[in-house]
């Protein structure tokens, strides 16, 4: 087995660090980064009730004509998730040595990897979807990463597909 999926002891503590480490690392970001930037704290330690591994995940929207220069800035500052897709409108970076460990996603508006806020909003929405986010995560509590991922990756597929009012899933 590669990388385990290992949950927080306490999800309300992680959701208090992430919330401090978030308020610290915006103005940085802020100032290093094109003017039209949105910085949004998305991950599982932004959705109260929502059990977590205790990172910190940051999504940083912006337009498309500011992509390559956002993304060049970050690179600078921040390790390649090497695990993920990198496209010309979607990148990923890393910190694992800050406290909590942090997650970079940087998308352009409206392209194919802009899901990561709407998935957001969706779980703030919608209690029931957090308790089965929830049920999710306590069946890979530390199992399989990949494993973990891969259903994570259809849960939101079926989340959002299903806010929006699509028939797939």
């Amino acid at each position: 087995m590669g990388e385990r999926f290992l949950l927080a002891a306490d999800a309300d503590r992680a959701r208090r660090r992430a919330d401090a480490a978030f308020a610290d690392l915006v103005p940085g970001l802020r100032a290093a980064l094109p003017a039209g930037a949105e910085f949004h704290h998305v991950g599982a330690t932004s959705i109260p009730g929502c059990l977590t591994k205790g990172d910190l995940d940051v999504n940083v929207r912006l337009p498309a004509a500011d992509f390559d220069a956002a993304e060049r800035a970050l690179a600078a500052r921040f390790d390649r998730n090497v695990g993920t897709v990198r496209t010309a409108d979607f990148a990923s970076f890393e910190d694992d040595d800050r406290d909590p460990p942090l997650g970079i996603q940087l998308t352009a508006f409206g392209s194919a990897y802009d899901f990561f806020l709407e998935f957001h909003r969706a779980l703030r929405a919608d209690p029931a979807a957090v308790d089965a986010y929830n049920a999710l995560k306590r069946r890979h509590d530390g199992g399989d990463m990949d494993a973990y991922r891969e259903e994570k990756s259809r849960f939101v597929r079926e989340l959002i597909d299903w806010r929006e009012g699509g028939s797939e899933g």
